[in-house]
Order: structure tokens, then C-alpha cells, then sequence
């Protein structure tokens, strides 16, 4: 039986020391888009073992996000205009 997902000990992953060869490339990762919402996002889990920190080729990759109502959306729009 597998472990509980630890979301805070994943976020706390340091790209400065982290090797990554453990971590998933999200190259590898594949969603069958035929399942529902839930079971897609259940699998991509699965896959990437940790959604925090990944490898795109040879690049460590590392999410954050803000705790705020603003979206993705709203921030590239406020800094598209700023150009």
C-alpha cells in the first residue's frame, strides 16, 4: 500500500539540491483525455509523483503559488499592459 501524498514535504523540495534524476520528466507524463476531470488529474498525480517539482528535459522545474484571488490570466494581462 502506498504512503499518504505529503502536498507540504513535496512544496518543500529545494531545486538547489534536489538530484534530478529522481524527479518525473513532464515529457513522460501522458493524460488519456478520455477520462473524467478527477481520474485525468488523479493519474497526472500519479505520473509526476510530485506536481511541486519536475524535470522538462534537463530542467528543473519548481511551482509556487500565491495564496490571492488574482489568476494566471489577470497577472499576464496587468503585465501586458505595462509593456
Amino acid at each position: 500500500m502506498e504512503s499518504p501524498i505529503d502536498l507540504e514535504q513535496m512544496k518543500q523540495v529545494d531545486v538547489r539540491t534536489v538530484d534530478p534524476e529522481t524527479l518525473v520528466d513532464i515529457n513522460d507524463v501522458k493524460i488519456d483525455e478520455t477520462l473524467p476531470r478527477e481520474q485525468r488529474f488523479a493519474d497526472f498525480l500519479r505520473q509526476i509523483k510530485n506536481p511541486y517539482c519536475f524535470r522538462c528535459g534537463k530542467t528543473v522545474v519548481k511551482l509556487n503559488f500565491a495564496d490571492t484571488d488574482t489568476t494566471l490570466e489577470d497577472c499576464l494581462e496587468r503585465y501586458l499592459r505595462s509593456l
